[in-house]
């Protein structure tokens, strides 16, 4: 059975250059499903369907972008992908609504987020960002995300889950903004367990500066963290802590991580600033 793949996202996110060059990928790297080497066993192509959103509309003549035309649209994509054969089926199309995602029962969910509104204005109200999604894509690079995205599905590798009582690092700020030099230090900490957890300490406000409210500070750290490292990191929200204490040997550490000017000169207070924020 073909393995389905939405890709997702506003209009005008790349979805359609993503789905091509992952098409392209699948082709030359893939791996052919167990039914069609039973059922076409001298047949030893990769065979990948696609099916852009605009190309079926256009052939059932249906531009209806109400909720009901929306939600049919769904149905016949999953109802083309069903049909469809192949080792691999991908569907881009914008699919706004959780109701559509759910319709179309994705294998693999690719969610294009690299711009924050599309070119109409009613889809980009009704858009619903998804909380469950197995790629995140923040750049229109399709070729290196092609690869990136192939490598995982050929694999069947999926993204890691965090779990709760493995070793894990502690990374507290008040990150106002986020910023390289906090992926820098991120990246750093990773190499010690595998995940983290990222604190956010609740201070907008607090003396007179850190404008940026916690689900802001919150969707600035997923946009960056997301495509690479999801599912390898969690954030909380605490208090405005201003100090960790602990009595003798709790079975931790602590330390401050060193860098070179180039990310030790990046600052928040600096790109405050230069927002008109300070």
């Amino acid at each position: 059975m073909s393995q389905r793949i939405l890709i997702m996202g506003l209009p005008g996110s790349g979805k359609t250059t993503l789905a091509d060059a992952l098409k392209k990928y699948l082709e030359l790297n893939g791996s052919i499903s167990y039914s069609r080497a039973i059922m076409e066993p001298m047949d030893n192509a990769v065979k990948v369907n696609w099916f852009n959103a605009d190309d079926i509309r256009r052939k059932y003549n249906d531009w209806d972008f109400s909720n009901d035309g929306r939600i049919r649209q769904s149905l016949r994509m999953f109802q083309f992908s069903m049909e469809a054969g192949g080792d691999y089926v991908i569907c881009d199309f914008v699919a706004p609504l959780v109701e559509m995602r759910n319709n179309f029962k994705a294998d693999w969910t690719i969610w294009v987020d690299t711009i924050r509104e599309g070119r109409y204005a009613d889809t980009n109200a009704m858009f619903q960002e998804p909380e469950h999604y197995d790629f995140r894509i923040t750049e229109q690079s399709a070729e290196k995300w092609a690869e990136f995205i192939g490598e995982h599905i050929i694999s069947n590798r999926r993204r890691p889950t965090f779990d709760w009582q493995k070793e894990t690092v502690q990374m507290l700020g008040r990150w106002q903004p986020w910023h390289d030099g906090h992926r820098a230090l991120f990246e750093r900490l990773i190499q010690r367990t595998g995940q983290v957890v990222i604190q956010i300490r609740d201070c907008q406000g607090w003396q007179g500066s850190n404008p940026f409210e916690i689900e802001k500070v919150k969707s600035f750290i997923k946009r960056d963290l997301d495509p690479i490292y999801q599912g390898q990191y969690e954030i909380q929200v605490v208090p405005n802590i201003v100090h960790i204490g602990w009595g003798r040997g709790v079975g931790y550490t602590s330390g401050e991580e060193t860098f070179d000017e180039a990310i030790t000169d990046i600052s928040a207070t600096k790109i405050r600033k230069t927002l008109g924020l300070e």
